[in-house]
């Protein structure tokens, strides 16, 4: 009996191998920021607000993003990323000032927005509902397992190169991995007629259309974000706080990295087998359980196995969001509204560590961990909440309870098909 092709073979060349590559670039180059602004002469203060500056970037392109894409298009957009990506670590890798430093990481923070939006916008229409979730969660994958390899392959360069070694290779990374995504085809809007002018929406349209989504489910995303993102920043954090040395940090960091990476398929398979709840909630209460557990180690065995359950339930989170979102796009304004749906977690991403550095000026270090436990038990509350409203399952046709601006109900959308 003859085996059927896995729905994720086409996307291989054009989305799964760029997004290892890119990952690649991003690993190599995001060490060596606050390095690269220290040896200019910027205070530790200053160098961990140009690091923040990726992430304020990505927040700020989430904006026009949506609108990029809906005009230009899938392939344009990603080309125009790429470009752009490409022109803002050039400025880093030239610069002379840590404020020319800054601007290069805004820059690459901007195009990271254009670029991810392009690929999660071709993904949610390109690939069969029925493997979405598995497309999402490779997608995430593949990224992340160049986000592990990227720092080794940087440390070389930076034995030939010096300190801005990581950004040469960041460089190259962007511009093939852009190049081999370029080859994707634009995907076409369904309300458009051949050669017709399309009509877009803005964003603050999409918010008002969608506000309630957004304010609920879109809470959840928000707080997802904040919970994941903040593991970079709550490990180093504690680590030093016990005592740990740099070797011990960056083992442990290793570790909890690769379990992260091993969790990110099967994430994605159990997704399209069994709902987008049975994986989202879980990750989330496992992160918060991970957080409340972190100030109670002090020493490298306890703390080790804390970071190994954060690195599940991270794992288990990669692609959830993409695929969310991917679910509740109207096909008529996809672009646009995974803009928005974007931006809630982005913003978590760029809130999470900020609230980490903001919280720990005021109280202990282990008062903002547990802080940061209680939020990601409200996100999962959310998401077991909201989920199930907006993303039934089994896979049934749903009319979503937003209203347009005028008070008009939007149209009933496929949240889902069997397969």
């Amino acid at each position: 009996m003859t085996r059927s092709p896995s729905p994720l073979r086409p996307f291989v060349g054009t989305v799964f191998v760029p997004a290892a590559i890119f990952g690649i670039g991003q690993g190599a180059g995001a060490p060596v920021i606050a390095l690269v602004a220290h040896d200019m002469g910027a205070s530790l203060a200053v160098s961990g607000l140009i690091v923040a500056a990726v992430g304020l970037g990505a927040v700020i392109g989430d904006l026009p993003a949506g609108r990029l894409v809906a005009v230009f298009g899938e392939r344009r957009s990603i080309i125009g990323g790429s470009l752009l990506g490409a022109a803002g670590v050039l400025v880093a890798l030239l610069s002379t000032t840590p404020w020319m430093l800054a601007v290069g990481a805004v820059m690459t923070g901007l195009a990271n927005a254009v670029w991810g939006l392009a690929r999660q916008s071709y993904l949610a229409e390109a690939v069969p509902l029925h493997a979405r979730a598995r497309a999402m969660s490779a997608f995430a994958a593949m990224w992340r397992l160049g986000f592990f390899i990227g720092p080794l392959i940087g440390a070389g360069t930076i034995v030939v190169l010096g300190t801005r070694g990581g950004f040469v290779v960041q460089f190259v990374a962007i511009l093939v991995s852009g190049w081999l995504m370029a080859r994707v085809p634009d995907i076409p809007r369904p309300d458009v007629e051949p050669g017709a002018k399309p009509t877009h929406v803005t964003l603050p349209a999409i918010v008002t259309r969608h506000r309630c989504l957004l304010s609920t489910l879109g809470s959840g995303s928000l707080l997802m974000g904040a919970a994941r993102a903040s593991r970079d920043a709550v490990l180093p954090l504690w680590a030093v706080h016990i005592g740990l040395d740099a070797t011990q940090v960056s083992l442990v960091f290793a570790l909890s990295s690769a379990v992260d990476l091993l969790c990110s398929y099967p994430a994605g398979r159990l997704m399209d087998r069994f709902g987008r709840s049975f994986v989202a909630v879980p990750s989330l209460l496992v992160l918060g359980i991970a957080y409340a557990a972190i100030p109670l180690t002090d020493d490298l065995t306890s703390f080790a196995v804390a970071a190994v359950v954060l690195g599940v339930g991270n794992g288990f989170g990669n692609g959830v969001i993409m695929t969310l979102g991917a679910d509740i796009a109207p096909p008529e304004t996809r672009a646009e509204f995974l803009a928005a749906w974007r931006l809630t977690h982005d913003t978590g991403m760029f809130a999470g560590p900020l609230g980490i550095g903001l919280l720990t000026a005021t109280i202990p270090l282990g008062g903002a961990i547990f802080a940061l436990a209680g939020s990601s038990v409200v996100g999962a509350g959310l998401l077991a909440r909201y989920i199930p409203r907006y993303v039934p399952w089994p896979p049934r046709r749903v009319d979503l309870p937003e209203t347009t601006g005028d008070g008009t109900p939007t149209p009933a959308v496929d949240v889902a098909t069997d397969a």
